[in-house]
């Protein structure tokens, strides 16, 4: 059936393709150049203003301050399993719990499919390093990072986090958690200037945008849903909170 079906449209004429063209008028072209210049302005407006929002509010494990929650945002699973950017956020976590600087890890990703979990990836993840199951709480709709940062708040009641993700990350995520009400500071994790770290480089070009715009009027997250005691009975735990 397929083969008799290329045979017959082997013969077609298909419409040629129309051929980008330049402006042919120096004036033109100067209009081009100036309007590529601007895009490339205004994709950088965001960006650069989330780096000035955020200013001295990010650093490392060793720079970050004592809080009582650690937030690590969900950054893809590969066959299951936290892919390398993720598990580099959570050894980060487990770091900052090991050494006394949080005393819960509030772990937020995707689990809109069954067969996608985020959430329960990281927290297997950060009990083979050394954190207590108890001290682990799941946020299953951190569908993306304004989602995350206004469900710790909403749903979750932190109020103050140590944020966890990638330097390129880092900083929009520090600027939408104080959007929504956390004291937010941030550790960014280093990674190799590989093909991904360029790739989520210019990718957050883009997602600054909507973040801006997140940042500005606040919407609801896609799931809000009722409060859930999980940090707060964490904390209860705990014989110390920074």
């Amino acid at each position: 059936m397929l083969g008799r079906l290329g045979r017959r449209l082997k013969g077609v004429r298909w419409p040629a393709r129309p051929a980008l063209r330049l402006p042919r008028t120096r004036r033109g072209r100067r209009w081009l150049v100036q309007g590529l210049m601007a895009a490339c302005v205004l994709a950088l407006v965001p960006a650069t203003w989330m780096r000035l929002e955020a200013g001295d509010r990010v650093g490392t494990t060793a720079e970050a301050p004592a809080r009582e929650v650690a937030v690590v945002f969900g950054a893809g699973l590969w066959n299951g399993r936290p892919t390398p950017y993720l598990a580099h956020r959570l050894d980060a976590a487990a770091e900052l719990y090991r050494a006394g600087k949080v005393k819960v890890v509030l772990v937020t990703g995707d689990n809109s499919r069954v067969e996608y979990d985020e959430p329960d990836a990281m927290r297997t993840y950060l009990t083979g390093r050394g954190v207590p199951d108890e001290r682990i709480v799941s946020d299953y709709a951190g569908f993306d990072s304004w989602d995350s940062c206004v469900r710790a708040k909403k749903i979750f009641g932190v109020d103050r986090a140590v944020l966890v993700s990638q330097g390129f990350h880092i900083h929009r995520a520090v600027t939408l958690c104080r959007s929504a009400g956390i004291d937010a500071y941030g550790v960014g994790v280093d990674e190799p200037r590989d093909s991904v770290w360029y790739y989520g480089g210019v990718r957050e070009l883009a997602a600054s945008g909507k973040a801006a715009l997140d940042a500005l009027f606040r919407p609801d997250p896609r799931f809000l849903g009722p409060t859930e005691p999980g940090v707060t009975e964490a904390l209860a735990d705990t014989p110390d909170t920074p």
